[in-house]
């Protein structure tokens, strides 16, 4: 699989869908020293089956430090701290790291699956080079946004890598300033130097790993636990605006409008232009009955996104049930256009130029979809209607 980051409709349907910031950094974080009033209701939902703490989240299980004690170690001797711990990690010869997008994995989690997301990735990462005594630096990624979904979910998807500092005692030559911290990332270099970042701190990196693991219990239907982790994430950093995002939806999913109308409407006040925050907050509205308030919303978010993410895939989906298999082909080029690298699209693509008789073309939009899939289990399915797309049945 390839190491990438890798988190709505036109009509009112679709922009009713819910919209989550998920697999990193969806809203930059603020300055905000506690959680605004009255946000939580805890009286509604039963206690969480999860532990949810902080500490949890870096800390190294006895394999790893096994792991530090001899193969980290060993490379460290031979290549210096920060090359030799990442030869340890991403070196084909040694732990041979998979990027995987099902779920998102503390340290200890990370390093027992060999895969993560690459949230995943850099918390494990930053977890062994801090028993280094090697200072880190977490950066979130801008770049163009990224979407994906499960059902009725869609998730916007961030990008978030790491430097690593020179030890205290490490002797600095003169001119090396520039040498002083190595970033590792878990995308290709071309789209490394396309992204703009910025430096976020540790416990906005932790609220990002508990804003995940809410929007996975969310679409897993667990909301009991999707409340308790949103919860988390708001007290662990504030000023993390996806995790407001997050708890609104869990509101919603549990039937508790005017919870979620309060929630969005306060995150709302801080990024008023936020078309998930708007999006969601219109279909709280809806809910309510409140069709007028609704519609101010909705034609706002039109003014400000006429085509949003998956509009045009929506569209494609229309016309393949219908039939109509050159103008679904038309919508999903459209969407690919804007979104090379979501594998969906490419599948979807390659499944009406199918149905055009066009197979050259849809072999390599299936290699495509192969190649940009996140998961094991995607890509074991492009996988296999790959193998029989190649079939001589069908030369």
């Amino acid at each position: 699989m390839r190491h990438m980051r890798a988190c709505l409709g036109f009509d009112v349907k679709m922009r009713a869908a819910l919209l989550l910031s998920m697999l990193l950094a969806g809203c930059a974080s603020q300055q905000l020293a506690r959680p605004p009033e009255g946000l939580f209701s805890d009286q509604l939902f039963a206690a969480s089956t999860q532990r949810i703490r902080a500490d949890d989240v870096f800390a190294l299980s006895p394999e790893m430090t096994q792991y530090l004690a001899t193969d980290i170690a060993s490379q460290v001797r031979l290549r210096g701290p920060q090359q030799g711990l990442y030869d340890a990690l991403y070196s084909k010869r040694q732990l041979q790291l998979d990027y995987d997008s099902s779920m998102t994995r503390n340290a200890a989690e990370a390093f027992a699956a060999r895969s993560g997301n690459c949230l995943s990735l850099v918390i494990m990462t930053a977890a062994f080079a801090k028993q280094l005594g090697m200072p880190v630096r977490y950066q979130s990624a801008y770049s163009d946004e990224s979407w994906g979904r499960d059902n009725d979910t869609y998730f916007f998807i961030g990008h978030i890598n790491l430097s690593l500092g020179r030890r205290s005692q490490e002797h600095v030559a003169f001119g090396e300033r520039d040498a002083d911290h190595m970033t590792i990332d878990f995308i290709p270099p071309l789209e490394i130097r396309a992204l703009r970042t910025y430096e976020i701190p540790e416990q906005t990196v932790v609220a990002m790993y508990f804003n995940n693991k809410a929007a996975e219990a969310l679409t897993a239907g667990r909301l009991d636990d999707a409340y308790a982790w949103a919860r988390a994430a708001i007290v662990q950093d504030p000023g993390f605006g996806s995790s407001y995002n997050t708890l609104g939806v869990v509101y919603l999913r549990h039937g508790n409008l005017p919870q979620a109308e309060k929630v969005l409407s306060v995150a709302l006040e801080r990024e008023p232009n936020n078309t998930r925050l708007l999006s969601n907050l219109a279909a709280v509205l809806s809910a309510e009955g409140r069709v007028s308030d609704a519609a101010v919303l909705t034609r706002k978010l039109e003014q400000i996104d006429p085509n949003p993410p998956f509009s045009f895939f929506n569209r494609g989906l229309k016309a393949m049930r219908e039939h109509d298999y050159a103008e679904a082909r038309d919508w999903f080029i459209r969407e690919v256009n804007r979104q090379p690298y979501y594998h969906e699209f490419h599948f979807w693509l390659a499944s009406a130029y199918v149905q055009l008789g066009e197979l050259d073309k849809a072999r390599r939009e299936l290699s495509l979809a192969l190649e940009y899939s996140t998961t094991r289990s995607d890509h074991d399915i492009y996988a296999a209607k790959l193998d029989r797309i190649r079939s001589p049945q069908l030369q």
